[in-house]
């Protein structure tokens, strides 16, 4: 009776085990794919953000020809952004007190 105990434990460790490294593996290939999505995601980004200077220094360089001032530009659409933020704070407020 010991032995067939024992080699019942055994068999049910031995079987915990190879779930265990099933489910390492399974765990291994995500992080892997995580790896690989990063990659591309960063190298997308670098690429999106060398894009976008490119294209600011072409708008920069057209409103300077225009005679535009881009900080004045720049200052208004950062007043408007910001009343925009209280306008929304107010519109929160009347609509929390109703």
């Amino acid at each position: 009776m010991g032995l067939g105990s024992t080699a019942k434990k055994i068999q049910k460790v031995a079987d915990t085990a190879e779930k265990l490294y099933a489910k390492l593996n399974e765990m291994r290939e995500q992080l892997v794919e995580m790896r690989d999505t990063l990659e591309t995601t960063n190298e997308r980004v670098e690429r999106l953000e060398a894009e976008n200077a490119h294209q600011k220094a072409l708008i920069e360089a057209l409103a300077r020809e225009e005679g535009i001032d881009i900080d004045e530009v720049l200052a208004d659409v950062e007043s408007d952004e910001t009343a925009g933020d209280s306008d929304e704070t107010t519109d929160e407020t009347v609509e929390a007190s109703s």
